[in-house]
């Protein structure tokens, strides 16, 4: 009996010796594998930092252009200078919309990546709403009087500004204002538009009627005023004074 009691003993220290060391070999091997996997996250992470941010392989390859009416894609990518092969992920994006924004026919631009490899422009050009001639070309202008188009002659359905004296830049301007107020298919009716003083601006329409417009204030207003005015059988309209507005 005793030899059989200090076997069973000899035994079950022997298995309880393999059940420590077990556990013991676990605890090892799952603090080698949180760093193993610790140690392959940070590997990756650095590859896909070098890849984005500092190799070629998501570098520009190519720029697309949207939003071009008069302008081609070819002269907004001239002007954007887009650096081919750097990589996308540093690209200074607001740069590239101020060079695109010097065009002069450009109204605003947005710039964004197109990942992986393309960057994207979208522009938004001038609207022509007024000319003006010099020697003998005529000049376009937006809304808020900026110069940005040549024609060799004068454009159907635009007026044309006419100043009494000087047209300096601000009398382009509140020409512009006024012009650019006016809806499409009242502003095809205006043969010119007459800016006498700042405050004393006319409209003469091509069949022959004149429109005493004031100043450049109010404009929207006198212009959907006018919209309805005009259907009035008269040859002077008044929109000066949008609030009263006469007929004779």
């Amino acid at each position: 009996m005793p030899d059989l009691w200090r076997r069973g003993a000899v035994d079950e220290e022997t298995v309880t010796r393999r059940r420590f060391a077990r556990r013991q070999w676990l605890r090892r091997w799952l603090a080698w594998r949180v760093l193993l996997v610790a140690a392959l996250a940070f590997t990756l992470l650095g590859v896909g930092i070098w890849l984005v941010w500092f190799s070629s392989v998501l570098g520009v390859s190519g720029v697309e252009v949207e939003g071009t009416r008069t302008l081609t894609a070819e002269q907004v990518r001239d002007a954007a200078m887009v650096p081919s092969g750097e990589p996308l992920a540093t690209l200074d994006v607001d740069a590239i919309a101020d060079r695109v924004e010097r065009l002069p026919a450009v109204k605003g631009a947005d710039v964004s990546r197109a990942w992986p490899d393309k960057v994207l422009i979208r522009i938004e050009e001038r609207r022509v709403v007024a000319v003006f001639g010099v020697g003998e070309r005529y000049r376009g202008m937006d809304e808020t009087g900026t110069v940005f188009r040549n024609f060799a002659r004068v454009p159907s359905g635009f007026p044309v500004l006419r100043a009494a004296g000087e047209l300096t830049a601000e009398v382009r301007t509140e020409g512009a204002a006024v012009a650019g107020a006016l809806p499409r298919q009242i502003a095809k009716q205006v043969e010119f538009i007459e800016l006498r003083t700042i405050d004393q601006i006319d409209l003469h329409l091509r069949d022959g009627r004149t429109v005493a417009w004031g100043s450049a204030e109010k404009s929207a207003e006198k212009a959907e005023v006018l919209t309805v005015l005009l259907k009035q059988k008269a040859t002077t309209y008044d929109v000066s004074v949008p609030g009263r507005p006469t007929t004779r």
